[in-house]
């Protein structure tokens, strides 16, 4: 695999796939819980930990499926898909830096001040890298911020993915 910069929306559906980082290897959730159309910028040594740092986004349209059923009459984005959207890029961040085996949610602490909205336009997720384990264990520790249209909405401080090879 050639480590790229930025991915289209092709590409990280070639990531739900398997077809990325290698049979066995971290996958991206296919649509619709995939919850990014492309990542922007990859990186392993800029942010403000200089560990690294992920931002991507997802446009926002009324008829994206979670507006139908949450809630009806009074529809928002999930809370919880935000949160797994930051859990997914930084298990492809893990899987970009050459880590085998599946990437795994294993906590972090988050914060909610305000919601995503049909009205709106456009998410952009902030992953800051925090830390990365390459020992036995395998993890990546991220601050996150999501933003819609430009106004931060959720922050999530020590987000943990693991790379684990049992299923």
């Amino acid at each position: 695999m050639i480590r790229q910069s930025s991915y289209s929306h092709e590409e990280l559906i070639e990531c739900a796939h398997g077809n990325l980082f290698g049979p066995g290897n971290a996958q991206l959730p296919l649509p619709p819980m995939l919850m990014m159309d492309r990542i922007i910028k990859i990186t392993e040594d800029t942010g403000p930990y200089g560990k690294g740092e992920v931002i991507a986004e997802l446009d926002i349209t009324p008829e994206l499926w979670f507006f139908d059923c949450h809630f009806e009459g009074d529809p928002v984005m999930p809370g919880c898909l935000g949160l797994d959207a930051m859990w997914q890029l930084l298990g492809f961040f893990l899987g970009w830096k050459g880590f085998q085996g599946r990437g795994r949610a294993r906590g972090g602490e988050i914060k909610f001040d305000g919601t995503v909205l049909p009205s709106a336009k456009k998410i952009v997720y902030e992953l800051h890298i925090k830390r990365v384990l390459d020992q036995r264990l395998k993890m990546g520790i991220a601050d996150a911020i999501l933003s819609v249209d430009g106004v931060k909405v959720y922050t999530a401080t020590n987000l943990r993915t693991v790379m684990t090879t049992s299923t």
